[in-house]
């Protein structure tokens, strides 16, 4: 199984997926942007993107890799990774699919003052990463769009990263366990 772990810039992917893979046995993060940052190496370098995620070998080496990671490791992987195109969600999601593997997707929301005032405090990337700023307005149209309906939303404006993590690891054990 992957838990995708969704969401943009400032709603608490990055220390959520340490706290959820901590809270369950047996699993992994696999950071799919790991991904991006080998295709980033190749030389001469891949067509100009704004966005690894536009190369489409990014969409099928993360199936592939996470499928391949499963079938060493068993277990589950929790990946952390915003994904606001559809297109490119339905190839992942459908990728994984076709090789018997469930995933649970979870996007973590906050709203946008909460997400602006999280950017700006930033002290690993620096406060008010350009980078960061910009996906703002591009989740804000995936989520009314498309991406909200997809996912099991998770709203972090008012909740700590441990009871956001908590709050995920409930959802997979309710659903899972029927309870």
């Amino acid at each position: 199984m992957i838990v995708w772990i969704n969401g943009t810039h400032g709603a608490g992917k990055t220390t959520v997926n340490t706290l959820v893979q901590e809270l369950i046995p047996d699993s992994r993060v696999f950071d799919a942007e790991k991904v991006g940052e080998t295709l980033m190496d190749i030389r001469p370098g891949l067509p100009a993107t704004d966005n690894f995620q536009h190369w489409p070998p990014w969409r099928t080496l993360v199936v592939e890799t996470a499928r391949r990671i499963l079938e060493y490791t068993g277990g589950i992987l929790v990946m952390p990774m915003t994904v606001l195109v559809e297109e490119y969600w339905r190839e992942i999601s459908t990728g994984l699919a076709e090789h018997g593997i469930e995933v649970r997707h979870f996007v973590l929301h906050a709203d946008q003052e909460t997400l602006r005032g999280r950017i700006a405090g930033d002290v690993v990337l620096g406060p008010d990463s350009p980078f960061r700023l910009r996906y703002l307005e591009p989740y804000a149209e995936a989520a009314k769009m498309w991406l909200h309906s997809a996912a099991e939303v998770i709203d972090t404006t008012q909740l700590t990263p441990g009871a956001t993590a908590e709050r995920i690891v409930d959802v997979l054990t309710t659903r899972t366990h029927g309870a």
